[in-house]
């Protein structure tokens, strides 16, 4: 599903990520820590198509970015830190739009307003929504297409431990998708692992199995 070999992105003179190497297989997920700053974000979004390698091999689905960045774009998810919706417009009139990208109809978009519990709140500005609304409508646009790969950039932020379990069937491991999530909470981000990318200043100090990390290999990553 992902590989990198000796991966490297810059900004201006400063690698914000510096031949980071790893393996993902399909249904796999691969949990990143590390402190602010280190490249997770920046990670997620080379994954996603949206930043081009500098050099460095990068195979996601199959595909060699940044050259079929075209053919990957449409079967991956992100949700990012921004959740890239329109303030000013409802959740129902969000989503219309994404599914209109994708060519899909407005059932879907009724399905996943839904599965995240804003269909009664489905047609209020997302500006007037609280931000684990925002977050829920979010994770609606960013599985609307249905991906075979998610990119969650902390993706249980600002929701409550019941919008958690409202949203697992979605992002979580129960929706047997290919997974890259970014997280500061080991113990959670442990538990849902199956590799574990640990990054500080760009670089992968720690690649393993989930299974071989220490809880305090994960605290060493913040010191």
């Amino acid at each position: 599903m992902i590989e990198l070999e000796a991966l490297v992105r810059r900004y201006g003179e400063r690698e914000a990520l510096s031949d980071v190497s790893l393996s993902l297989a399909t249904g796999q997920t691969l949990v990143v820590f590390g402190p602010n700053g280190a490249g997770k974000t920046t990670l997620l979004r080379v994954l996603s198509t949206l930043l081009r390698p500098h050099s460095g091999r990068v195979t996601v689905l199959d595909r060699q970015l940044p050259q079929d960045a075209w053919a990957v774009r449409g079967r991956v998810g992100l949700l990012g830190h921004e959740p890239l919706l329109y303030r000013e417009l409802s959740a129902r009139e969000n989503l219309r739009f994404h599914a209109r990208l994708h060519d899909l109809d407005s059932a879907r978009v009724e399905e996943l307003l839904a599965a995240v519990a804003l269909t009664e709140r489905a047609d209020e500005p997302l500006k007037s929504l609280s931000r684990g609304m925002v977050q829920r409508a979010a994770i609606a646009r960013a599985t609307l297409h249905d991906p075979e790969l998610l990119l969650l950039d902390e993706p249980y932020a600002n929701l409550d431990p019941t919008a958690i379990d409202l949203v697992a069937p979605l992002i979580g491991a129960e929706s047997g998708r290919t997974r890259v999530l970014s997280s500061h909470d080991p113990a959670s981000g442990l538990a849902q692992a199956d590799v574990v990318l640990g990054l500080r200043a760009g670089r992968a100090v720690l690649v393993k199995a989930a299974g071989e990390v220490e809880h305090q290999e994960i605290a060493g990553l913040y010191r």
